[in-house]
């Protein structure tokens, strides 16, 4: 019987397939990155066509990689780039627009008129989400008001509203399934958490047609048959946002567990078990996973530029020719510079979620050069990681930093920055030997659900790791550093408090 998996992970820069192999190991693996579009100052956009595109490269390229064919593979597994837009034709299944990325912050205006016609508390207590145009219920009423004839349209049924789940399963189902999982549906801003169902109040508020909306599975469910292209036939049983598929190749099943994700951006989720948490330090409350119909609840905190600031590093500044050279560049910096950066490139997010708010250096002298600009972006990922972990210590008083953070994405393969963090936070951190947590997340969902993959706590028995980092800086110098970061985040704010 076959028992490999395929897993599709699909993020914000890239497209990659990886295979992994029945004890977990990965067997091949293709990527394939895609055009960033930046239309106005804020805004983010992807063809959705080119993400298809590499998806299918990817898919099949990973295959080869493998020496397998779809008849080794048992199951597919999907994870995305959540919050992101797409909008597309029901019968032709054309894109009407661009997808509207999770980082683009057109709707900023959009969520202050919602704010000040008191609307937040009504959409927080029922989503677990603040008004921000990081989700996407938003930029779909951004794109139903601005884009000719799409409301029109979309009242009259034809079009369908996913995220790139969706739009993924519509396409490899040639059509026949317009699905999603809670995880993906809990990002939107028009779903009710506690409820496990889409808001018709929210969706009035947003003016979005209900017909729209695609339908919400477990995370590991019957998501569809693939009918087309090399995959033709394989089943797709598990599906979950790429920050909750994270957690879950990190097995943080346990209440008080908790992963921190360094991609392009960066997301820490604290797995709170059937307790839905009401944050009163402006982090998010969310869905983990939805497993045989129970649902695991997270709090969780988002940063907008983790890894894209190194992006910066590379394209925008061209200090460095290679992500990698962004550590051994840092470690050069002279130790008595003080230099902060706050990438809020595209605002700020949790716990200050300041959309206005731009990007800003700070302690510049003449002989600033490229390691020390190299070293304040890495810091400001560790210091905004601290400041998620102060806010969640106020919502949770047990797990987390007490028991190490598990940590994963491209940034964690620099030992530098994993032993900055370590420091910053004053707290233990464990690099898994397997830092593709998100594909083997969605792995698992689609494995465990195909029968052929090892139940929780198995997997969990299983989870190896690779390096800890602890500690190796003292107080002083730590509060030193911090209080300089607090002074750059004040001095950044539109609305400083």
């Amino acid at each position: 019987m076959a028992d490999n998996i395929l897993a599709i992970d699909q993020g914000t820069t890239s497209s990659r397939a990886i295979v992994f192999s029945a004890d977990l190991a990965i067997a091949g693996v293709a990527q394939r990155e895609f055009t960033q579009h930046f239309p106005k100052s804020g805004w983010v956009e992807h063809d959705p066509e080119e993400i298809w595109q590499s998806v299918e490269w990817s898919v099949e390229q990973a295959l080869a990689d493998a020496g397998a064919t779809v008849q080794d593979i048992a199951a597919i597994g999907i994870s995305n780039q959540r919050e992101t837009v797409v909008v597309w034709d029901r019968e032709s299944g054309k894109p009407v627009f661009n997808a509207i990325v999770w980082q683009d912050r057109r709707t900023a205006d959009m969520c202050e008129r919602l704010k000040g016609d008191g609307l937040e508390p009504v959409f927080s207590e029922k989503t677990g989400l603040l008004l921000d145009p990081y989700f996407s219920g938003t930029k779909l009423s951004w794109l139903l008001d601005n884009v000719e004839g799409v409301r029109e349209r979309a009242e009259r049924g034809e079009l369908c509203f996913g995220t790139v789940d969706s739009f993924l399963i519509w396409r490899l189902t040639g059509g026949a399934r317009h699905v999603t999982d809670a995880t993906n549906a809990s990002r939107t801003l028009m779903y009710n958490i506690a409820e496990n169902r889409w808001d018709e109040e929210l969706l009035a508020h947003l003016r979005i047609p209900a017909s729209m909306l695609p339908d919400v599975c477990d995370s590991a469910d019957e998501f569809g048959t693939v009918a087309v292209g090399p995959l033709a036939g394989l089943p797709i049983l598990g599906v979950a946002g790429d920050q909750q598929a994270a957690t879950i190749g990190n097995a943080c099943f346990e209440p008080g567990m908790m992963k921190v994700t360094y991609g392009t951006g960066c997301f820490s989720l604290l797995n709170t078990g059937n307790e839905l948490v009401k944050s009163k330090n402006r982090l998010l409350s969310t869905i983990a996973y939805r497993l045989d119909g129970e649902t695991t609840y997270a709090v969780e905190g988002s940063i907008f530029v983790a890894g894209a600031g190194v992006q910066w590093l590379r394209d925008g500044l061209g200090i460095i020719e290679t992500a990698p050279d962004s550590g051994e560049l840092a470690a050069k910096a002279d130790p008595e510079q003080a230099v902060y950066l706050v990438p809020a490139f595209v605002g700020l997010g949790a716990p200050y979620w300041d959309a206005e708010a731009r990007g800003a250096m700070f302690g510049l002298t003449r002989s600033t050069g490229p390691a020390e600009i190299a070293k304040a972006t890495l810091d400001s990922v560790c210091f905004q990681t601290h400041d998620l972990l102060t806010a969640k210590r106020g919502d949770w008083q047990g797990g987390g930093e007490e028991t190490g953070l598990r940590v994963d994405g491209g940034m964690v393969a620099s030992d530098w920055t994993m032993q900055r963090l370590a420091d910053i936070l004053n707290a233990r951190v464990d690099r898994p030997v397997i830092l593709e947590t998100t594909a083997l997340g969605a792995a698992w969902l689609a494995g465990h659900r195909a029968g052929v993959w090892p139940d929780r706590e198995e997997f969990s028995r299983r989870w190896a790791l690779d390096r800890q980092f602890t500690p190796a800086i003292d107080d002083a110098q730590r509060d030193v550093e911090l209080d300089g970061w607090k002074d750059a985040i004040r001095r950044t704010l539109t609305s400083p408090s």
